[in-house]
């Protein structure tokens, strides 16, 4: 590396469009992934990457990798894999918390690390959720565990999180740039890594289930959620009670001519659930249905609140169902819990917006905010990620709703299995795949389309399915933001910047500056995401290594399993997000569980790598 580097116009709009983008992604002003896309257009317009590379972010082995098991792990979820794993974990633990969360969270530590760590954790959600249904458990000392062990087994192999996919690509980027003499960075291959991250999933086993308890108190023996208790569940929850009636509307009642909505505003209505108009009953009816003479309204209320809305109302009261009893069967249909995950495009659209019961069939209850419940006016609350809604509708229609991924169902309801016939190719071709990618010297990327490959020609899965399983979102940030990372090297940004931090750091030793290294790659992954910190500080923390004397390779990886390793902020990682609501955690209980693990995580990511990667 040239002495005394000097800052250059070029490295300057590296520095600026560096800044930008983590304003951006902090404030939250314009998406993530449209960021991304404002990124890779300044870079082609400024012409600080050769237009030929501008564009190789997305046929890179990273992007590929990441699109390939995210099929394969729908795969697995689509064949019910998940759903025994489940039942495993009951059979097993016999209902004791201790054993029950420490099965789950060795389960889901093991299978983040072939599993990518979003769709594990909304893919483990229902099944946490089911188990803590059938032993009464409570939800929240299950749940965030869950989550972080998930974080700490992805650092396992270098499949499972978009840091660890990435981190190959950056080395090779930096190895194009590296200074004559300088000797080539070596890349990791599939279970290089795993000498380091199984120390870190133990430390975090151990960690959960010596303090569980402590970190997560609560002074509930038992909670009622049972399969045949939800109904005092969501009472005390969220304040949803009583029966369902059937309320017929008279000729000289003041609702004809009116709308769902119309009446659902008035003073004292209850939850309008459905509605039959002639000979049409159904579900979650639309908010612009009229309601005429003889329409009858399956409503959910108190006996005396319901009774009383009736008499201002001129309607027949009749507790029986007739004419609803078929769609109220408890078999086709109930209330549920879902979660708005971070990806999902609902985000910032209000309930009325979205029309939820005239294009899903489905009813919104209530939204949980953190400590807030909204019931009243619920059309205009604005979602955002993490809130909890409440809904009701067909079982059937809720799981067609949420094969679109703009939420994740939290409530264990009556389902089949799509495909169990399938579950031995879907294993198979998956067991495959880490085969190639392990003990051949096939491409990475080539290796994970394999078992994608063999799991649609099995049909495992359709095509259809398979781009659903897709979070384009997040393809599209990580496929944008690499020539960010590029451009940094082949400017000599990194360089300078590394040349700037070892002159107050110079004659610190390796274990020091790794540390240094490892905390600002924490700290910038609580304010952008885990993606964006490792662009910006991977290719920095490589020429802080050759500067110093240290191993590239060590402080490449440190970068991107600290960034991976993000507990602290739950808006700073989707699996923590996905957690929060349905746990209804605070932000001090991310503080309480967050601190001591990601200091304990550090302390054995600093030993294991430096006993493992020795020069």
């Amino acid at each position: 590396m040239d002495a005394g580097l000097t800052l250059t116009t070029n490295m300057a709009l590296v520095f600026a469009l560096l800044a930008f983008t983590v304003v951006m992604l902090v404030l939250e002003w314009i998406r993530a992934d449209l960021v991304a896309l404002l990124v890779i257009v300044v870079i082609g317009i400024t012409r600080l990457l050769p237009i030929e590379q501008l564009f190789d972010g997305f046929a890179g082995n990273a992007v590929i990798s990441l699109i390939a098991v995210m099929i394969m792990g729908a795969g697995l979820d689509r064949t019910g894999v998940l759903n025994k794993a489940a039942s495993f974990i009951l059979r097993l633990a016999g209902g004791v918390e201790s054993r029950v969360s420490l099965l789950i969270n060795a389960m889901v530590g093991s299978l983040s690390a072939v599993i990518q760590s979003q769709a594990l954790s909304a893919l483990f959600l229902p099944v946490v959720s089911r188990i803590s249904a059938r032993t009464g458990l409570p939800l929240r000392r299950l749940l965030l565990p869950m989550a972080c062990m998930i974080l700490c087994g992805t650092n396992m192999t270098m499949i499972s999180n978009s840091p660890l996919i990435l981190l190959n690509d950056l080395i090779a980027s930096a190895n194009r740039n590296l200074p004559p003499g300088a000797q080539t960075i070596q890349t990791f291959s599939l279970f290089a890594i795993a000498p380091v991250g199984i120390p870190l999933l133990l430390g975090g086993l151990a960690y959960f289930a010596l303090f569980t308890r402590r970190l997560l108190p609560g002074d509930e023996e038992r909670q009622k959620v049972t399969p045949g208790r939800t109904e005092t569940y969501f009472a005390e929850t969220y304040g949803i009670d009583g029966e369902v009636f059937e309320l017929t509307v008279t000729t000289d009642s003041p609702l004809v001519g009116m709308s769902v909505t119309e009446v659902e505003q008035l003073r004292g209505a209850p939850l309008i659930l459905a509605l039959k108009t002639g000979g049409e009953a159904r579900l979650a009816p639309p908010g612009d249905q009229m309601i005429w003479v003889g329409s009858v309204l399956g409503v959910l209320g108190k006996r005396e609140a319901v009774s009383d809305f009736a008499n201002v109302q001129l309607c027949q009261v009749q507790a029986r169902l007739r004419n609803f009893a078929d769609l109220f069967n408890p078999a086709r249909a109930g209330i549920s819990e879902v979660v708005i995950p971070p990806n999902s495009t609902w985000i910032k659209k209000t309930v009325g917006d979205l029309r939820v019961r005239k294009t899903y069939a489905i009813s919104v209850l209530a939204v949980n905010r953190g400590d807030q419940v909204f019931r009243e006016d619920v059309r205009q609350v604005a979602l955002r990620a993490g809130d909890t809604l409440v809904l009701h509708s067909f079982w059937r229609d809720l799981a067609q709703t949420a094969e679109s991924r703009d939420f994740v169902v939290v409530t264990d309801y009556p389902k089949e299995e799509h495909r169990p016939s399938k579950i031995w190719h879907a294993t198979a071709f998956f067991g495959l795949a880490m085969g190639l990618g392990l003990f051949t010297d096939i491409r990475l990327s080539i290796a994970m389309l394999v078992g994608a490959l063999g799991m649609l020609l099995s049909g495992v899965l359709d095509m259809d399915e398979a781009y659903g399983a897709i979070n384009w979102k997040t393809i599209f940030t990580l496929a944008c933001l690499i020539p960010l990372g590029w451009a940094m090297d082949s400017t000599g940004a990194a360089a300078w910047l590394a040349q700037e931090v070892l002159k107050y750091l110079g004659e610190w030793p390796q274990w020091g500056l790794q540390a240094v290294v490892a905390i600002l790659s924490l700290l910038f992954a609580q304010v952008v995401s885990n993606v964006g910190a490792t662009v910006m500080m991977v290719p920095m923390a490589i020429n802080v290594a050759l500067v110093s004397g240290g191993n590239p390779a060590i402080y490449a990886l440190i970068v991107a399993i600290s960034t991976s390793n993000v507990f602290l902020i739950p808006s700073a990682n989707p699996v923590i997000m996905i957690v929060s609501g349905p746990g209804g955690y605070r932000s001090r209980d991310f503080l309480r569980v967050g601190i001591p693990l990601t200091l304990l995580m550090l302390v054995i990511m600093l030993a294991s790598v430096n006993l493992v990667f020795r020069r």
